[in-house]
C-alpha cells in the first residue's frame, strides 16, 4: 500500500481538532486511523490527544469510531477486556487500538501495558512520544532525554531516555517498531504490519516533536522529525518475531548536535552533556547493528 492510498481513504478523524498549529500527533493518529480504518475501537488516555476533542466533550465524539477515555494507569489492560469481550461474541476482526502519550505508557501506565504484553494480547498499542508531560505544563517523563529542560527540570534533566521500544522487544512479543511523521511511507508499512499480526500484541513507538515543550516554529515539525533519525537519535526499526531490521538506515549521521541546537529544551545542555550524548547514541545504534546482524545469521 503507498502512502497516496491511505490519503484517499476517508478520513475517520473530524477536521479541526483544537490541537498546537504544527503539532504531528494529530497527524499521526488521522493516518494510523486511516489505516486501520472503521473496523476499530480506539483508547485514548488523558494527554496531548485526549484533550483536544477527539475523545470528546458534552457526549460528542470527534472520531466516527468508538473511543474510550481510559485513565493513566489502565488503559493497556481495558484495551485487554475488550479484546476477550469480542473474542467472545465472535468478533476478533475488530481492531483494538490505544494512542497513548510517553507519560500512559512508560510511567503511570507501564504496569498494565507491560501485563498485556507479557500475556501476548492482540492489542495494537501505539505510543505518541513527544518527551514529558506536555498537556499539563512540560514536565519530565521517564521519556524525556538526559539534559532536557522541562517545568520540572529546569536545569535540565539528570537521566537518559528510557528505551521503551527495547524494553517491549524484551517481552517477546510478534512486533515492535519505531515510527516517524517525517518518514510516512516506513510509518504506514508499519501500522500495515501490526493491523495484519493476528499472533498477539503489537507496539508502536512514534517520536512527536511538540512545537511548546520542545521550542521551535511549528512549520518545522516535520523537519525536526526528520533531524531525529539522520542524527541516528532516534533510529527508525522494526523487531519481528524477536528479529531485529533497521528500516531507514543511516549510514553518514549528521552529529547529534545539528539537532539539538534547533531545540530551546536543549539550550541548558553543556558540551560535556552534548559529548556524552553523541557518545550514548553511537553505542545504541551499534548495539542496534549488532541486534540485527544476530537475526541475518540465524543465531
Amino acid at each position: 500500500m503507498s502512502v497516496l492510498d491511505v490519503l484517499d481513504r476517508p478520513d475517520v478523524i473530524s477536521p479541526g481538532i483544537s490541537a498546537c498549529v504544527g503539532c504531528s500527533v494529530e497527524l499521526t493518529l488521522r493516518t494510523v486511523m486511516k489505516v486501520l480504518g472503521r473496523n476499530s475501537v480506539l483508547a485514548i488516555p488523558p494527554g496531548c490527544m485526549g484533550g483536544v476533542g477527539v475523545v470528546g466533550w458534552d457526549k460528542k465524539s470527534g472520531a466516527e469510531i468508538p473511543v474510550f477515555f481510559p485513565l493513566l494507569t489502565n488503559t493497556a489492560s481495558m484495551l485487554s477486556g475488550l479484546r476477550l469481550a469480542y473474542k467472545r461474541q465472535g468478533r476478533d476482526g475488530i481492531h483494538v487500538v490505544a494512542f497513548a502519550g510517553d507519560g500512559a505508557s512508560v510511567d503511570a501506565g507501564f504496569q498494565a501495558l507491560s501485563g498485556a504484553a507479557e500475556r501476548n494480547d492482540r492489542i495494537i498499542y501505539i505510543c505518541y512520544d513527544n518527551e514529558g508531560y506536555m498537556n499539563t505544563g512540560y514536565q519530565r517523563s521517564g521519556a524525556t532525554p538526559k539534559g532536557a529542560w522541562t517545568s520540572t527540570t529546569p536545569y535540565g534533566k539528570l537521566q537518559i531516555k528510557k528505551d521503551m521500544p527495547r524494553i517491549m522487544a524484551d517481552h517477546r512479543i510478534p512486533y515492535v517498531s519505531t515510527c516517524s511523521p517525517a518518514y510516512m511511507k516506513d510509518l504506514v508499512e508499519k501500522v500495515e504490519k501490526a493491523k495484519r499480526n493476528k499472533a498477539g500484541f503489537s507496539y508502536l513507538h512514534v517520536l512527536n516533536p511538540c512545537v511548546g515543550g520542545w521550542g521551535f516554529p511549528p512549520e518545522e515539525s516535520i523537519e525536526i522529525a526528520r533531524l531525529s533519525v539522520k542524527t541516528r537519535y532516534f533510529p527508525l526499526y522494526e523487531v519481528v518475531n524477536g528479529e531485529y531490521h533497521i528500516t531507514v538506515d543511516i549510514p553518514n549521521p549528521l552529529p547529534v548536535s545539528d539537532y539539538v541546537s534547533r531545540l530551546k529544551k536543549f539550550s541548558r545542555t553543556s558540551e560535556v552533556a552534548l559529548t556524552e550524548m553523541q557518545e550514548l547514541i553511537d553505542q545504541q545504534w551499534q548495539e542496534l547493528k549488532a541486534l540485527e546482524q544476530v537475526g541475518v545469521n540465524g543465531a
